[in-house]
């Protein structure tokens, strides 16, 4: 027989403290998503349709970012056990200056499309963690807006390469100006992904009234009193555009640059040269023996070529066959601090994170972009101390195991 007593106030308190209840709005749904999955769905619906289309889609199928993201669930961790990790270092030194963590904030187009505060609120939280932050060619806010934002940390530009070469490189030359560090030349856009989704939206600049327009945004009516009340939308780069985004990008995308325009730009730039969107081997090493800093093995997030290679899968073979002579970084498919700590034990010196960014923006502003930057922090440290590591130095190969999925079929 269980013997039974009647419970005393005393002895119950302790264990029934009720939780203090969260009257900001905003903390409080922040506050609950634990993930970048979970921003991403108060980000689904927090935006109207084609504006968070516009972030979440890619090109086609959408398979190239299906499989990327597959890539990284597909790993296996192999920890080492009975080491003291009760101090843990997430940082080091990326292009000769240090990072406090291994990712930084990737340049995004349309930013203020997503929600209002746009690259001020990613360069906020950037300067706030101690990461770099890269502002894109289709920014919405001015290189120097972004640098007043950032004017200690550390500023990236990405550089679309126009049929224009003046206006281009007037752009360069006022990011070397405002005392960007970095330049981030992408090289898998000669002509615009068919993105479907942007297609089907109508996705304008700016947004076209319809009746679906209005119907859908009748659940969300704080994302337009923001986007109607502030400075209408512009760009780092064009003052007005009416139109497709797509007809945008046709008609500022240069299908004729070739290795030696690449040579070119690294010659005007004073900083550091990073080409991003390299996805073979035989292009990491020629665009290192061009003498680049860096590279960034990326499909755009997928919204350029459906079906191209993955990132992630490509890093090993790159990183061994050019990390002796220059940085190897990755993009495409992360989406939480598990991700980055295989793609650093693999090879990559530094990872860049844009539509878990902007799930963060579309949840809530500056704070959902500390809360994005925040989760994958934490999943970086956590990880690193269950597989028994304390720097990113100590991490490697033999951490990670890519379970194969996708295994090409021999040639004949």
């Amino acid at each position: 027989m269980v013997k039974r007593q009647i419970p005393k106030v005393r002895d119950l308190a302790p264990l029934m403290q009720f939780k203090k209840p969260e009257l900001n709005a905003k903390k409080r749904r922040l506050d609950a998503a634990l993930t970048i999955e979970d921003l991403r769905r108060i980000a689904k619906r927090r935006t109207p349709t084609a504006a968070f289309d516009y972030t979440d889609g890619s090109a086609e199928a959408e398979l190239s970012i299906t499989r990327a993201r597959q890539a990284f669930q597909d790993i296996e961790f192999r920890p080492s056990i009975l080491r003291d990790v009760s101090k843990v270092s997430t940082g080091w030194d990326v292009l000769g200056a240090p990072v406090a963590q291994p990712f930084g904030i990737a340049p995004t187009g349309f930013t203020r499309m997503m929600q209002t505060e746009g690259e001020i609120a990613g360069a906020h939280a950037a300067a706030r963690a101690g990461i770099p932050f890269s502002l894109s060619t289709m920014g919405t806010h001015s290189i120097e807006d972004v640098r007043d934002a950032n004017p200690h940390g550390r500023n990236w530009f990405q550089l679309y390469m126009w049929k224009d070469r003046e206006r281009s490189m007037a752009l360069v030359d006022r990011a070397a100006k405002a005392g960007f560090d970095t330049l981030l030349v992408t090289v898998d856009v000669p002509v615009a992904g068919a993105r479907l989704r942007d297609k089907r939206n109508g996705m304008t600049i700016p947004p076209a009234l319809t009746p679906g327009t209005v119907v859908n945004a009748l659940p969300r009516p704080q994302w337009w009193i923001d986007f109607l009340t502030t400075e209408p939308l512009s760009f780092a780069s064009i003052d007005r555009w009416s139109g497709t985004v797509a007809e945008l990008l046709d008609t500022m995308f240069d299908p004729t640059v070739t290795f030696e325009d690449l040579a070119w730009i690294k010659s005007q730039w004073p900083g550091k040269l990073v080409v991003k969107g390299i996805q073979t081997v035989e292009d990491a090493k020629a665009v290192t023996e061009l003498g680049v800093d860096g590279l960034i093995l990326s499909n755009h997030g997928g919204r350029q070529l459906d079906r191209a290679p993955i990132p992630f899968h490509l890093l090993p073979d790159v990183a061994r066959e050019v990390g002796s002579d220059t940085e190897v970084m990755l993009d495409t498919g992360i989406m939480s601090g598990a991700d980055i700590v295989a793609s650093i034990a693999l090879g990559a010196r530094f990872t860049l994170v844009g539509r878990a960014y902007l799930y963060g923006l579309m949840a809530g502003g500056e704070a959902g972009v500390n809360r994005a930057v925040d989760i994958l922090s934490e999943q970086v440290e956590r990880t690193m101390r269950l597989l028994g590591v304390t720097s990113l130095e100590e991490l490697e190969p033999g951490h990670v195991i890519q379970l194969e999925r996708l295994v090409p079929r021999p040639r004949s």
